[in-house]
Order: C-alpha cells, then structure tokens, then sequence
C-alpha cells in the first residue's frame, strides 16, 4: 500500500542544523554505530550558513496639497486708449495694494497685461495671479475682493498642486514607513520563537503606487467647478504606497551570566 504524500509547506523561519563535526554515525552503547541514522556532513555552506527570517512590509501615505493659485483677471473696453488704462490701472493698484497689506510676498504675485484693439475702442486685461501657501488667507482675501470689486472683475477658482519636493518627500516616507512595519513584524516573530532580530541582510523595495484623490470619486472630480474648496484640496491629495521585502538575521537568545 502507497503511503500519501505528506502537503508541502512553507518555512517562515529557517534554522540551520548544527552539525557534529568529530562522529558521522550515531553510537549505541558497545560501540556499534546505527546505519541509517547519519549526521549531515559540516560543510562550508552549513558553518558560514545564518539563520534568516523574511518579511514584507506595506505603507500607504498621504499628503494634502501645499500650494494653490488664483488668477484675478482685470478688464475694460473704452474708446479711448487712455480710459481703457486708467479704468484697468486704478483696479489693478488696488488689488496689488490690499495683497501687500495682506501680507503676500512680492514673489508670489504675478502681473500681466494686455492691451489691444476690438473694432473701434481699445480693450486692455491685467491678470494677477496668486500663489498662496496658506488656504484660508486665500479665502479672506478672495472674498474681500469679491466684496469690493464690481462685477468687471474676474476671480477663478483655486488650483490646488504639490511642489516638486513634498512630492518626493511623500515617496520616501512611504518607503521608510513600509521599512518600519516589515522591521516591527520581524521583531515581533523572533520574540515569539524565542529568539534575537540581528541585522538586516537585504532590503528591497517591491512596488510603489501613487494616486491623486479617491480612486472611487472619479465622477465627481470631473466636475470640478460644483466643488468646495475642501472637497477641491480632496481631490488634489497625493497618495503613496510601497511595499519592501527584507530578510535578517537571527540570532539566538543570549544567556543571562549568574554571578557566583
């Protein structure tokens, strides 16, 4: 009768078997030794071979965006070219004035002008564009302006971005989050087989995965003007993910010395 094949498992933990360097066989009282029942050979790969123990780790970060910009655009038609100038003029050094007071930096606001002619008068637009880093000044100082300016003024809705560096920041940290939770499982199995976490011996990172918003919110990000300002820097998150795979090595538990 054929004996059933024992199911295949996986080994988590792999202890190297020490070996008896002086005996191959095992020795029965009288000296007879046992055939079959052998020691395995010490080898040069079973002396230098570590115990390891291999984990993963996974990591999912996220960062709101730190940057948003809104364009104030200026505009006037007149007949005469200097009326159409002074009309823009006279919004535009308001607008710049009630910035600075604000607080804003020179730097983070942008003028342009454009002057031309429609037919038989002359139009001339200014726009300011504002970078902001600080969302709710941005929301005071539009609605200041929307309060004081008339109609002929034009405000756009906030763009939300990312500058280049929390980009790469966010990856990183995603990395050395999934480094931590693999090094924490590692930790956490050699304390329950009662043994010691030593160093690492390799650390590699599997897979990343980044994103923008609520994958399942795709529909309304497409409809962008119907959202709030809160739902707009939503859609505008980065998220970030990486998986690592390390092994280390495992020492035994060290006895503790009783002094005599």
């Amino acid at each position: 009768m054929s004996l059933q094949q024992a199911p295949q498992s996986r080994v988590f933990v792999e202890l190297v078997p020490w070996a008896d360097r002086g005996r191959e066989n095992n020795v029965v009282s009288g000296g007879e030794s046992l055939p079959g029942l052998r020691r395995p050979l010490a080898s040069a790969q079973t002396q230098t071979a570590t115990r390891e123990v291999h984990v993963s780790g996974t990591a999912d970060v996220s960062a709101s965006p730190d940057r948003a910009q809104v364009a104030v655009l200026v505009s006037s038609t007149k007949e005469a070219a200097a009326e159409a100038k002074k009309s823009v003029c006279r919004r535009l050094d308001y607008i710049t004035q009630s910035l600075r007071q604000q607080g804003l930096q020179a730097e983070n606001v942008t003028v342009t002008k454009d002057f031309r002619r429609v037919e038989n008068a002359y139009h001339m637009e200014a726009e300011v564009c504002i970078t902001f880093t600080e969302f709710e000044k941005m929301q005071n100082i539009c609605n200041f302006l929307i309060e004081k300016l008339d109609s002929s003024v034009v405000i756009s809705q906030p763009q939300f971005y990312h500058t280049p560096g929390s980009v790469e920041n966010l990856r990183r940290k995603a990395c050395l989050v999934a480094v931590e939770n693999a090094w924490r499982k590692a930790q956490e199995v050699c304390n329950l087989v009662g043994q010691t976490l030593g160093k690492p011996l390799l650390i590699k990172e599997e897979e990343t995965k980044e994103w923008e918003g609520q994958i399942d919110d795709l529909q309304s990000s497409r409809l962008s003007s119907s959202l709030t300002v809160q739902q707009k820097i939503k859609s505008a998150t980065i998220h970030a993910a990486s998986k690592v795979f390390i092994t280390f090595e495992v020492k035994g538990k060290e006895k503790k010395r009783k002094n005599l």
